[in-house]
């Protein structure tokens, strides 16, 4: 099952076991558990500290669960966990195996001490790339904490078990049988979630803080530029941000970032991340906000309140919010969301196997989604409000040659429907003679374009008519001391470069106004803080 790169990294990983740990799997006489007795056993071939059994019965076959010498309770999973949950599996043997997670000490006592017992079923597809982290996340929680278990079930050996539970979306996670969440969670977002005590603490945390310098809200790349730019000038600087990488942890491939050939979105927000704490910048995580209020008079502190309850003042603030994808609004939309209307086609693609669906909008998202869709499902349609793709010519050739794939240009989608759990359908109009034409499919993907986050600022900062905040050519607003950069503003092009860049320049910017600004007592507070 491992080639011998593989093997031999996995092996000098499993160096790194403190005590024995055990494989123990439940299989059948199946060709999927003759492909998993076969990778337990070379896992286990590479350490003497790793032993396998095949005396697992749990009713999901083929499946194993990783545990420490002498017991049977343990993370489990239910496939094979390869392509991106390849690490998910080596952690979670580091990590049974007394090896030191990378997270704080201050999540790891939250998880112990979380009340009650929990367990856990998260389902995930090889393809996805959001999935990894709530995998990751759940796994460590149930290693930490023993009145947590977890499973692990990858949907397309288990594609009976998804149909049943009517999972359409990845990563979707169910906690004591019930729906918990799905879409992308770091693991302090889940311990929050599961916390209700969590929201007053951080907004404790968040009042207790010295004003800065520079504030940055949001931690996409537009933000991490600012955030190393004006680290570099000696400033005190925060980030508060949701997630750090912002959009850029939804991107599968990025080949068009000057200097680096090709990656992925979580690699390049995780670099962007190590960046800016290089420099020492205080970075506050799971952080909404909700609220800018300007300075009262020119010079004075810019104050930003979370939606937790807690407020930041900063003599300076860069909104970098990013954009999030836009919906088609439009009736079943909503309703049927994670139930057949998916955003990811890389995530939810393996899914739909087999099936038809259909794909909205047709620019190079919506292209590259139905191409990348057209090798796993049974039939693709693109359906497009313009009268042509709005593609790059190179994607078009390419959507074009592909035998299961069909094109409606100058359609308005006007509905979603479904049977009441999930999607059966959608409806389109031509936009030339009104006729109206439904098509019978099983998902819909939603590729058409981005909505600025920016709805917090209306009626603080001036917006255009797309809820862009509105900028000059150094990134300032209309409210002194608070500048912008990024997809959130009127800046056009949205791309990770160009958002880079902005950052760079409002940060520049931010400092070229700090200096010039009369010292006062907030500003000497800022400075000696």
């Amino acid at each position: 099952m491992l080639d011998a790169t593989m093997s031999q990294q996995l092996q000098t990983y499993l160096q790194n076991l403190r005590h024995p740990i055990q494989l123990i799997a439940s299989l059948d006489s199946g060709e999927n558990s003759a492909d998993m007795r076969q990778l337990l056993e070379q896992i286990a071939s590479l350490s003497d500290k790793v032993s396998f059994s095949d005396a697992g019965n749990d009713e999901r076959k083929p499946s194993f669960v990783i545990a420490k010498e002498g017991s049977e309770e343990g993370v489990r999973f239910a496939g094979i966990p390869l392509g991106h949950e390849f690490t998910s599996l080596v952690l979670a043997l580091l990590w049974t195996g007394g090896h030191p997670p990378k997270v704080s000490e201050e999540t790891l006592q939250a998880i112990r001490e979380l009340e009650g017992d929990f367990n856990f079923e998260v389902y995930m597809s090889l393809s996805c790339h959001n999935c990894p982290d709530v995998v990751q996340a759940m796994s460590l929680m149930s290693i930490v904490n023993p009145r947590i278990k977890t499973a692990v079930i990858e949907g397309g050996m288990f594609q009976d078990e998804v149909q049943r539970r009517e999972v359409m979306a990845v990563p979707m996670v169910f906690l004591n049988g019930e729906m918990f969440t799905s879409g992308r969670m770091s693991v302090e977002e889940i311990v929050a979630k599961l916390d209700t005590k969590s929201d007053e603490r951080e907004a404790a945390k968040i009042n207790a803080k010295d004003p800065f310098d520079v504030l940055i809200v949001g931690g996409g790349p537009a933000g991490s530029a600012a955030a190393v730019y004006a680290a570099r000038k000696g400033l005190r600087v925060g980030i508060a941000a949701e997630r750090m990488g912002g959009q850029v942890n939804d991107t599968m491939s990025i080949e068009n970032y000057i200097s680096v050939l090709e990656t992925d979105g979580p690699k390049f927000a995780a670099a962007l991340e190590e960046q800016v704490r290089h420099y020492g910048v205080d970075i506050m995580n799971m952080q909404r906000a909700a609220e800018l209020t300007g300075p009262e008079q020119p010079g004075g502190l810019v104050t930003v309140k979370m939606e937790n309850g807690g407020a930041l003042q900063s003599r300076s603030v860069i909104l970098s919010t990013g954009a999030r994808w836009r919906n088609v609004n439009v009736p079943g939309e909503q309703e049927y969301k994670n139930k057949g209307v998916a955003y990811c086609p890389h995530c939810d693609g393996p899914l739909f196997k087999g099936k038809k669906v259909a794909v909205i909008g047709g620019g190079n998202s919506g292209v590259e989604a139905a191409i990348d869709l057209a090798g796993v499902v049974a039939h693709v349609t693109v359906v497009e409000f313009a009268d042509q793709l709005k593609a790059d010519a190179v994607l078009v050739n390419k959507l074009k040659s592909l035998p299961n794939v069909d094109i409606h240009v100058n359609a308005q989608t006007t509905e979603i429907t479904g049977d009441g759990s999930k999607v059966n359908g959608l409806t389109f109009k031509d936009r030339a003679s009104g006729q109206e034409q439904h098509l019978a499919l099983e998902g819909v993907f939603v590729q058409i374009g981005l909505v600025p986050n920016t709805e917090w600022l209306k009626g603080t900062v001036e917006l255009s008519k797309f809820g862009e905040i509105m900028v000059d050519a150094r990134g300032e607003t209309n409210v002194d001391g608070v500048f912008a950069a990024g997809d959130c503003t009127t800046v056009p092009y949205k791309q990770i470069v160009i958002a880079a860049g902005e950052g760079a320049k409002a940060s520049l910017s931010a400092f070229d106004y700090l200096i010039r600004q009369p010292v006062t007592a907030s500003s000497k507070e800022a400075a000696t803080a």
